[in-house]
């Protein structure tokens, strides 16, 4: 099933249908055109929910569990976002569409936890939408270690990876994170901070690279300095990316799955290599 996403991702494994995914929406163009696409790209059968309580008919009626819900935030009999609080207080995860991009509105997401928005106004909103579904239901295929000495960002990191599917284990210092990459031979992923005692994320990289390519492993460094110098230092360490803190959801998740998808595209090209 090649798939082929706006920003570029590639996917050619199995059918993803068999997934229950929810569309809450009314409006009967852009069902149509959801239904359309995903069903076409992805061999997805979507139920579609057109106002609040066909959403709580459609939870209600099956035991089977909710993979993805699709949510408008405004819909009838539910005009205040009654839906969207519905879906997350279920702990469904859900992706939210907004109608145009507002600095409230997106922080307000954020802020719920939701697994990504899309722009209603966006001429490739249904592509967009078609590419975000396709990374939450195969992101469990990636697994992420994130080394860092404060446990306030292990666990933030660690949240906002496992909000997008992905598998995840955490380092408090270099020399666990060395253990647990020797143990776990499918890390394909390393986020680690720079300053830390004992072993810094510039030495943990160079330990890493005498041995890992990054052709088996993608290294991405993350620091609160002000010091901008550190993105060279770190690149010429053997790092693949560098992000300054504090960053913003969006540009961490675009990170990683720039990271993860160059890594699929160099084993695939491999004749030995690992395919997703």
């Amino acid at each position: 099933m090649p798939f082929l996403g706006v920003s570029g991702m590639q996917y050619s494994g199995a059918s993803l249908a068999g997934s229950r995914i929810l569309l809450v929406e009314d409006s009967n163009l852009f069902t149509s055109m959801v239904r359309a696409k995903l069903k076409e790209l992805l061999d997805i059968d979507v139920e579609i929910c057109r106002n609040f309580e066909e959403l709580q008919l459609a939870y209600d009626k099956s035991s089977e569990p909710i993979k993805l819900a699709i949510s408008n935030m405004n819909l009838p009999g539910a005009e205040k976002g009654e839906a969207l609080a519905y879906l997350l207080d279920l702990s469904i995860p859900t992706i939210a569409f907004t109608g145009t991009f507002l600095e409230g509105t997106r922080d307000e997401l954020i802020a719920k936890d939701v697994v990504d928005y899309i722009l209603k106004d966006n001429v490739f909103a249904v592509d967009m939408l078609a590419e975000s579904i396709c990374r939450f239901l195969t992101n469990h295929r990636h697994h992420v270690l994130i080394v860092d000495d404060s446990a306030t960002a292990r666990a933030l990191l660690s949240s906002r990876l496992k909000r997008y599917n992905f598998r995840v284990s955490v380092a408090e210092n270099g020399v666990k994170a060395l253990e647990i990459l020797k143990a776990s031979a499918d890390i394909g992923l390393m986020v680690t901070d720079y300053n830390m005692p004992d072993m810094d994320g510039f030495e943990l990289t160079r330990r890493i690279r005498a041995t890992t390519g990054s052709h088996e492993l993608r290294i991405i460094g993350v620091s609160s300095s002000s010091n901008r110098l550190l993105s060279a230092r770190f690149l010429k360490a053997g790092g693949n990316d560098f992000i300054l803190r504090p960053f913003i959801d969006e540009e961490f998740y675009c990170r990683v799955n720039q990271n993860l998808d160059t890594l699929l595209q160099i084993q695939s090209s491999q004749p030995t290599g690992k395919h997703a």
